[in-house]
């Protein structure tokens, strides 16, 4: 799988695997959306134990798309204001249906936009 698979598996796939840091022993399933053909994924939970702040203190992880596992690199975005707009309409395009629907519309508040995380894959 290249890259331009992996943009396209999360394109089409709701729940992402990701593993957050070295400690961590599995993957968890959160919602990741494209936005300039660029990765990136909220915080929903604001725990103190979540993938997001494992990521804070060790940005080296994987995502799992399938079967296939790849490396990656989290990052704050440092133009996380300019691609807001878009982050938000990802999410909503992708998700905003049925159950799913309040927390698509939850997602794009201030409280998680403020916890967007982007992921690099490594070659």
């Amino acid at each position: 799988m290249n890259k331009d698979e992996v943009l396209n598996y999360i394109r089409t796939h709701t729940l992402i695997g990701i593993k957050a840091g070295s400690e961590r022993p599995g993957f968890l399933e959160i919602w990741m959306v494209l936005a300039q053909d660029r990765i990136f994924a909220r915080s929903w939970g604001l725990a103190e134990r979540s993938w997001y702040t494992a990521f804070l203190k060790d940005p080296n992880g994987q995502i799992q798309c399938g079967n296939t596992i790849f490396n990656i690199k989290a990052v704050i975005p440092s133009d996380n204001e300019e691609l807001t707009d878009k982050i938000n309409q990802a999410y909503l395009t992708k998700y905003n249906i049925g159950r799913n629907r309040k927390y698509a519309i939850g997602i794009i508040q201030e409280k998680h936009i403020e916890r967007t995380m982007e992921f690099i894959i490594c070659d």
